[in-house]
């Protein structure tokens, strides 16, 4: 299974449109040397996150179209960005600094509220970088199995170029962040980005699933992965350890509810804990599609969306929630509230804001 058809059960039918073949004898062009095309159609077209900077929403997607609203979502104006790689994340620990990952191994860093954006790592330089931290490894480890199917796997995405995607990115301040993707990809910096190191070999994950999302509860760090991983730092040993969970589909996302952690993916699935991921309970979100994102509200409550733009809120840690619906339903891969009862949603559609009413 490729890279791009993994990513595609992962976060559904939109990546469809960014898989289209070249017409044969079409010229080949290297996106990671393209910069994003200047479109009066960005806001509308195909969109994967959103975040808020401040007081600016900030939306990323496709060709590295990435669109910058200062009025609430009003009007929206592209930003210059240096790639046309599709574009899957984006996060901002402040209102001027934020990142943005994507197809071919790419991160990018915007120091100024999403207005430009600067490259920092691409799949390249990922390859590069990880190929050495596994060589070093395996040298310093000779007998070790686990260090030598590292290194093969290492030396595998090196012959096979860029083309793995970075699926999540999380700071906890401007210094300190990871990025994460498919096939056990993930990179921490302790310097805003400026350099990257390898946690290939600090996650209990050997069968190389991809790694969808990343994100704090209660002071630990979990990811959210494919075929049921999830995984939890141990700040002791430096290492992403595996939690028991008892569903064996792709969790899409991890969220803090209250004190609680939450996991969710596929067919609506979300699973609760509150002791810290040792013991999980399926949680009754009455979401019917995969659960696509998350976003805290205004008052406090953690709401789920899934594709088909079903949402369900919650404000006990995930025991109960209550339904809500848009005034306008549309297929959703991310949003962010924005209070009063509105959030920027997107999608194949766009960024678009939206009301929400009991149903």
């Amino acid at each position: 299974m490729t890279t791009y058809r993994t990513v595609v059960n992962a976060l559904l039918a939109a990546f469809i449109v960014s898989l289209a073949a070249p017409a044969p004898g079409a010229a080949f062009v290297d996106v990671l040397e393209t910069p994003a095309q200047i479109s009066p159609l960005a806001e509308r077209s195909l969109l994967q996150g959103v975040a808020k900077a401040g007081s600016r929403l900030v939306a990323v997607g496709q060709r590295g179209h990435i669109v910058v609203s200062s009025d609430g979502g009003k009007t929206w104006k592209q930003a210059p960005v240096p790639v046309s790689s599709d574009l899957t994340a984006v996060f901002f620990v402040d209102s001027e600094n934020g990142w943005a990952v994507g197809h071919d191994g790419v991160v990018l860093h915007s120091g100024n509220g999403g207005e430009s954006w600067q490259v920092q790592l691409t799949g390249h330089g990922a390859n590069d970088l990880l190929l050495a931290a596994m060589e070093r490894m395996a040298a310093a480890e000779p007998t070790s199995a686990d260090a030598k199917a590292l290194l093969r796997e290492a030396q595998r995405y090196k012959e096979q170029g860029a083309d793995k995607p970075f699926l999540d990115v999380w700071f906890a301040d401007a210094a300190n962040g990871y990025v994460v993707g498919a096939y056990n990809l993930i990179f921490r910096t302790t310097d805003g980005g400026k350099t990257w190191e390898p946690w290939f070999h600090r996650t209990e994950n050997p069968k190389f699933f991809n790694l969808y999302a990343i994100r704090p509860v209660a002071g630990d760090l979990y990811i959210a992965g494919e075929g049921g991983l999830v995984l939890k730092l141990d700040t002791t040993a430096q290492r992403f350890k595996s939690l028991a969970v008892p569903y064996n589909g792709s969790f899409f996302g991890v969220a803090e509810a209250e004190k609680s952690v939450l996991v969710f993916g596929l067919r609506g699935n979300v699973y609760r804990s509150d002791d810290g991921g040792t013991t999980w309970a399926k949680a009754e979100a009455g979401l019917a599609a995969a659960v696509v994102g998350a976003t805290r509200t205004a008052d406090g409550a953690l709401l789920l969306a899934d594709a088909g733009g079903r949402l369900a809120a919650t404000a006990d840690g995930g025991r109960s929630f209550r339904k809500l619906a848009l005034k306008q339903p549309v297929p959703v891969t991310g949003l962010a509230d924005l209070g009063n009862h509105r959030l920027a949603l997107v999608g194949p559609r766009g960024v678009i804001v939206a009301e929400t009413t009991a149903p």
